[in-house]
């Protein structure tokens, strides 16, 4: 071959493929999560969730002398809970978003509810998230079973 070889974009194309593959999966990742949270044991509900737009998550998770409160992913108190509420309520978040609160199964129902109460007394909407129940076991009648020869 009496070619010169001529290196050129060519041997480049490759190479920006690949960052512009991991760009794209870098930026679209995360729209890709469905929910945030920290992973809890939820209580068994028959209704189903609806998908929404703009969610904030708050998890109550079990602890030792209260719940653990986690806003998206943060560790949290009440207090920092509704300091934090309070900044996204004057940003303009409070029209559009809804509140997910996942609330772990040994989570005592008061604490639950102060929870709830404080999101919706700072105006925002709440939906309270749990898990599909698992299917009815079917147990025979008693009364059809067929008669004793």
């Amino acid at each position: 071959m009496s070619l010169p070889e001529r290196p050129g974009f060519l041997h480049v194309l490759p190479v920006f493929n690949l960052f512009l593959l991991l760009l794209l999966f870098f930026m679209l990742g995360p729209s890709l999560v469905l929910q945030s949270g920290v992973m809890v044991e939820l209580p068994p509900s028959k209704f189903q969730l609806e998908r929404f737009r703009d969610t904030l998550v708050v998890t109550l998770g079990p602890g030792q002398v209260a719940p653990r409160i986690h806003f998206q992913r943060h560790p949290l108190t009440l207090d920092e809970l509704a300091a934090r509420l309070d900044v996204l309520r004057a940003e303009g978040a409070a029209a559009k978003a809804i509140i997910l609160l996942q609330s772990d199964v040994g989570t005592p129902v008061g604490e639950e509810r102060a929870v709830a109460e404080m999101i919706l007394g700072k105006g925002f909407r709440l939906a309270m998230v749990g898990q599909p129940p698992p299917p009815a076991q079917v147990q025979p009648n008693p009364d059809t079973s067929p008669p004793d020869s």
